[in-house]
C-alpha cells in the first residue's frame, strides 16, 4: 500500500510521485523509542501541480479543501502509533478518504413543493385539538366568588 500508488477509485489514481513524506519525532506516549525514533509523519500532496486529477476535479477539491492546504500542498499529520509505519498506513487513508469525499458529487438541490390540501387541514386540526386540551387545563371560575 506505501510502496503502490494511491487508489482513490476505479477512475482515479494518485502516483506515489506525486506524494511527499516528513518524518519527525512524535511527542507523548513511546519511553526511550520517542527520543530516538521519527514516528510523527507529514504527507503531502501537491494538488496544484498534480497531474492525476482533471482541473474540474481539481477546482472542486481546491474550493472544498482551501483552508486545508498550504502552497498549493494538501497536508495529513499523524502521530497517534508508536511506529511510523502504522502512521504512514494511516495517512494514507485519511488523504484517499478527504480525496473521495472531495471528488462526490454536491447534492441534489431541493425543489420547493407546497403543503398538500390533506396535509395543511390535519396541521390545523391538530393545533385546534391541542388548543382544546390546554383549554381543559385551565381552571374553572366560580360564581360563588
Amino acid at each position: 500500500m506505501l510502496d503502490s500508488d494511491l487508489v482513490i477509485n476505479s477512475r482515479l489514481t494518485i502516483r506515489r510521485a506525486e506524494l511527499s513524506w516528513k518524518f519527525s519525532r512524535s511527542s507523548g506516549a513511546g519511553g526511550q523509542n520517542v527520543n530516538k525514533v521519527e514516528t510523527a509523519v507529514e504527507l503531502s500532496w501537491n494538488l496544484k501541480d498534480s497531474e492525476s486529477v482533471g482541473p474540474f476535479r481539481k477546482q472542486r477539491l481546491l474550493d472544498i479543501y482551501q483552508s486545508r492546504i498550504v502552497d498549493g500542498c494538501l497536508r495529513i499529520s499523524v502521530s497517534e502509533e508508536r511506529s511510523q509505519y502504522q502512521n504512514r498506513q494511516i495517512a494514507i487513508k485519511r488523504l484517499g478518504d478527504l480525496i473521495r469525499e472531495g471528488i462526490k458529487p454536491p447534492p441534489a438541490t431541493r425543489k420547493a413543493t407546497r403543503p398538500t390540501r390533506s396535509s395543511q387541514r390535519k396541521r390545523v386540526d391538530s393545533k385546534k385539538k391541542r388548543g382544546e386540551i390546554k383549554k381543559g387545563r385551565q381552571s374553572r371560575h366560580s360564581f360563588d366568588d
